[in-house]
């Protein structure tokens, strides 16, 4: 990089004046992306400063965002190209970069100006003529034969200029030239009568040493036009900031006329303004700081618009360019954000935050603030009074979306001498708007819940049958809380260890075990609600309670009968044709005295029917027995199913075992006895498992019997419902004293086994040692 003008800057932080300063530094078109423009030195202890690029005129991405690096104490800034710049002195020759440095609270802001300077070695063709579409020219087909149309700027000296597309006739009425000057020459035969045409050349330049490029030229021949440059406006007055940068726009002008150009002819030169010779847009090329340049005060420009191809038809315009001081700095407001929390429970007039606003154009003049609210929009919970933010209205967060965060703005204005200006815009009829420009103050204020309220609940009296299954839904504890989240209860039962539960969360009350009417008809119980989550401080917590009555109702059949003994073994002596009582079968419900109503049925055993039951008495009957006369004993287990025969439902049963041996009687006999083996129920039950396997499973009854000398073993059958059995266990009774028996008892078969018939589905007895068997 060629700098000019070496620069060499220190930023003082004490400067305030800085941002009025300009700096020029001369950058060669030949520097590519990454060259470094410039580097300032900064002093700025014990801050960590900044330093940035604000914008660049006109706009381009030529630049990088200045580095800043810490080097030896002091911090160190650069400028340079971007990846994408590409500068060219014929296109754009001059840049205005703004930057602001800040160091701790100090800001400063400076302008670069760049100037791009041809470089003579630089041999290349640019612009429109290097594009694909080439660069257009129009003129008109009165145009005086071999006079100059076009000339072509490039790079360099002693180039030399050659068209090399062809010409030929008819459409050519003849060849276009070019001379070493890139002077366009029209045909010499003139353009009469080519109106409308359009002639395209490629245009070949050589530099010597073998360099070149190649540009194409198109000449469009337009026809003549018979009407006159002219001005439809009258002069006008111009208003403008001083604020505005190099490359605004002023104003536009407009003539009438065909291919009409533009030039400033007054003042010439020209320090501060320029026009755009095609489009009339007069913009600035120079700071307005009429500190630094009075005289920019009032501008009068005399604009004269021509016709390109007829330089002598032409108009002038005169208007008048007044540029008007800035009220420059906004007021400055510590501190810059007011960010604070409060609680709903803050009284009326309590100060929520102060802050303090200067106006560095004006120190010590009246300022006006405004508070402007942006969530919600329309608050009033908050004010302003002299500059203090204070409560304004009862802060609440018992209702949904009460308790928010409150954002908001306060507008400090200056007194506006001169008024503060935001924007200046200039139209054709020479307005300006003027806007005080205010300082801002964010303000965020969030409001925090206090749980205020402790949760409430209503008693209430649930009902249940008897045999509701566990986790029935038997009702809900609805509690209430005036704070807000109103739903942030948990719920739960106080002491006890009743078969009840509570859900925490939607205070659901569930059976979890068995109900017995017998035992307890009604309970009550204590539901604590503790609620969460209400506070700013998470372990702030408040309860309530209620009492819920649960009763239980209707009064359900759920025990089954029993019977003492539950298990007999009788000897009985019959007479040939009578009928013998044998035993009472004695069943009660421990649980429910009240209830004696009970069924009696022989459901197994009772093989050629002879027996039957005269209520809970089992008979004997030997009436159909015809001769002969049985010679031996005969054993009969017989199972007596004994059910509840009461209102209550379901009906429930058991099933008592009667072992019946009868022998026929015999003069030698004697009298008729009965000889009984009962199993107290006093006796602890001994859980023995047997199983059987046979081809259609159903519940049966095993016995064992034994000779005097061994325990007598006998099944215990306990809650069969309905017409199913079930095996419970095993009962094992102390060994008991049975009187003499005739030897034809003694010497019967033992039948430890029950088993039916896979042919014919008849049910047996057998015994597992002898194999003996008997048909039931």
């Amino acid at each position: 990089m060629v700098l000019l003008r070496p620069l060499a800057l220190l930023l003082a932080l004490v400067v305030s004046e800085l941002y009025c300063l300009s700096w020029f530094i001369d950058v060669s078109e030949s520097q590519g992306p990454g060259a470094t423009l410039q580097s300032f030195s900064f002093n700025c202890s014990p801050y960590i400063p900044t330093l940035e690029l604000l914008h660049v005129q006109p706009p381009t991405t030529f630049f990088n965002p200045p580095s800043l690096t810490r080097w030896q104490g002091t911090y160190v800034g650069k400028m340079t190209l971007s990846s994408s710049a590409r500068l060219d002195a014929l296109t754009v020759n001059h840049y205005e970069l703004q930057l602001r440095f800040t160091c701790g609270n100090q800001v400063t802001e400076g302008r670069l100006s760049v100037n791009v300077q041809r470089d003579p070695n630089r041999d290349q063709c640019a612009g429109r003529f290097a594009s694909p579409a080439g660069e257009i020219i129009q003129v008109r087909e009165t145009v005086t034969p071999r006079t100059p149309l076009y000339t072509l700027l490039l790079p360099g000296q002693g180039a030399q200029m050659n068209i090399t597309s062809a010409q030929d006739p008819p459409y050519f009425p003849g060849p276009f030239s070019i001379d070493g000057q890139g002077q366009l020459w029209a045909p010499s035969q003139g353009l009469k009568g080519q109106a409308q045409k359009v002639f395209q050349l490629q245009i070949l330049v050589t530099f010597g040493q073998g360099r070149s490029c190649r540009g194409m030229l198109t000449v469009k021949v337009l026809p003549v036009s018979s009407s006159q440059v002219s001005f439809p406006q009258q002069a006008q007055n111009i208003t403008i900031p001083e604020n505005l940068v190099p490359g605004s726009k002023v104003a536009q002008v407009h003539a009438r006329g065909f291919d009409v150009r533009y030039e400033i002819v007054s003042p010439v030169p020209c320090r501060l303004f320029s026009i755009a010779r095609v489009d009339g847009v007069v913009r600035t090329t120079a700071p307005l700081e009429l500190a630094q340049a009075p005289d920019a005060a009032v501008t009068r420009l005399r604009v004269k618009a021509f016709e390109r191809l007829r330089p002598w038809d032409s108009a002038e315009l005169d208007f008048q360019v007044d540029v008007q001081s800035v009220n420059r700095w906004p007021p400055r407001c510590l501190p810059a954000l007011l960010a604070t929390q409060i609680p709903e429970t803050t009284p009326v007039g309590t100060f929520v935050n102060t802050f303090t606003c200067t106006d560095p154009d004006s120190p010590g003049s009246t300022l006006d603030y405004q508070l402007l609210f942006h969530s919600p929009a329309s608050a009033s919970s908050l004010c302003l009074r002299d500059g203090v933010l204070e409560v304004n209205d009862t802060l609440d967060c018992d209702a949904p979306g009460a308790c928010l965060q409150h954002t908001a703005s306060i507008l400090v204005l200056d007194s506006g001498q001169p008024p503060m200006t935001r924007q200046g815009r200039a139209n054709q009829a020479s307005s300006l708007t003027f806007k005080w420009l205010p300082a801002e103050v964010p303000v965020l204020v969030m409001v925090t819940p206090v749980n205020e309220f402790s949760p409430t609940c209503v008693s209430r009296t649930f009902r249940v049958r008897e045999d509701a299954r566990p986790h029935t839904l038997l009702g809900s504890v609805m509690g209430t809380d005036l704070d807000y989240p109103h739903d942030s209860i948990e719920y739960s039962i106080s002491g006890g260890s009743a078969p009840f539960a509570v859900d925490s969360l939607n205070g659901e009350v569930h059976l979890l075990g068995p109900l017995d009417y017998e035992m307890q008809k009604s309970y009550r119980l204590t539901v604590l609600l503790t609620d969460h989550s209400q506070d700013q401080d998470p372990t702030c917590h408040r309860s309530g309670s209620c009492t819920i009555t649960i009763e239980v109702e209707q009064d359900v059949n759920d025990h089954a009968p029993e019977c003492e003994p539950p298990f007999q073994e009788l000897t009985v002596y019959a007479h040939l044709g009578r009928s013998l009582e044998v035993t009472t079968v004695s069943c009660r419900v421990a649980q429910e005295p009240q209830r004696l109503a009970f069924s009696y049925r022989i459901v197994g055993g009772n093989s050629q029917s002879r027996f039957s039951l005269q209520g809970a008495v089992l008979v004997h009957n030997d009436l159909m027995l015809g001769p002969p006369w049985p010679e031996q004993s005969h054993t009969y287990e017989l199972l007596i199913r004994v059910a509840d025969a009461g209102p209550s439902t379901p009906h429930l049963s058991t099933t008592a075992t009667v072992i019946v041996h009868i022998v026929p009687w015999r003069a030698s006999t004697g009298a008729t006895s009965i000889h009984r083996t009962t199993v107290p129920s006093r006796m602890t039950p001994l859980l023995v498992t047997d199983t059987e396997v046979f081809w259609q499973p159903e519940p049966w009854l095993t016995q064992v019997l034994q000779t005097s000398s061994k325990p007598t073993q006998a099944l215990l059958l306990n809650s069969i419902q309905g017409t199913k059995g079930s095996i419970e266990g095993f009962v094992e009774a102390p060994r008991m004293e049975t009187p003499q028996a005739p030897s034809s008892v003694m010497s019967l078969h033992h039948f430890d086994g029950r088993a039916q018939d896979s042919r014919t589905g008849r049910d047996y007895l057998f015994n597992t040692h002898t194999g003996a068997r008997r048909w039931l």
